[in-house]
């Protein structure tokens, strides 16, 4: 038998060990209110309210988020792109910030830059794009009306068609935009590809109506068309 003091010892060593690991653990589990540094390298970031709701995403191109409605997460079909993706009060898209650009191995040279604004469970409302590819480089700042009901339905009729043939999913797309509507440009400002500059402004159901433009050679022009864009006025410089 271990004599009494040498007991009371082990016994209180095994008692402080216990309660440094408590302790240690505490420490551990209760992040720090406030961190500061000088530097930090990841890859992605997901900002998010107390009760765990997110609502904003900053990430590279490897671990950019799909479409997220109401915290649940949905394949994107061509997100890959570095930036910063909003989401409202329910955790749903609402809009984000992009960047990319890069030299192909011909040496084409191509960059782009995407800042948009989207409706309540909808896509873009407002987007400012600017791009430079093969075929030359464009900057448009262009607004659009969606329909009310939820991209949710398109982003599931999607899923349901990705194995048929292109022709029918092509059908059946174009089947689900008559019946619900789709997208309708109503405003464009933007440099063209051919070197033009234009404002183009749209009815209801996205005819041109009025476009003002200044030609690659600087020639001016104003047409006012009807809804089958046909030109029922124009204002050109006299000769």
């Amino acid at each position: 038998m271990k004599p009494i003091g040498q007991r009371f010892l082990m016994i209180y060593a095994g008692v402080l060990t216990a309660v440094f690991a408590v302790t240690a653990l505490s420490g551990f589990a209760q992040a720090p209110k406030k961190l500061s540094l000088d530097q930090l390298d990841v890859q992605r970031i997901n900002v998010r309210e107390p009760d765990g709701t997110l609502r904003l995403v900053i990430s590279d191109a490897a671990t950019a988020p799909g479409i997220i409605i109401k915290g649940k997460e949905y394949p994107h079909p061509n997100r890959k792109a570095a930036g910063m993706i909003f989401y409202n009060d329910e955790g749903s898209e609402n809009g984000g910030l992009i960047f990319g650009g890069e030299k192909d191995k011909d040496g084409t040279r191509e960059s782009h830059g995407h800042l948009s604004f989207d409706a309540y469970e909808q896509d873009q409302t407002m987007a400012l794009d600017s791009h430079q590819e093969k075929e030359g480089r464009y900057t448009r700042l262009q607004f659009n009306d969606y329909p009310d009901y939820s991209i949710l339905e398109e982003i599931q009729l999607m899923a349901s068609i990705k194995d048929l043939p292109a022709d029918q999913q092509k059908a059946r797309m174009e089947a689900f935009f008559a019946k619900h509507g789709g997208p309708t440009r109503r405003m464009v400002l933007g440099r063209n590809i051919d070197g033009s500059v234009q404002l183009a402004m749209n009815d209801l159901q996205g005819h041109p109506r009025i476009v003002m433009k200044v030609a690659r050679d600087g020639e001016p022009s104003l047409q006012m068309l009807d809804g089958n864009g046909k030109v029922t006025g124009e204002l050109v410089p006299k000769n």
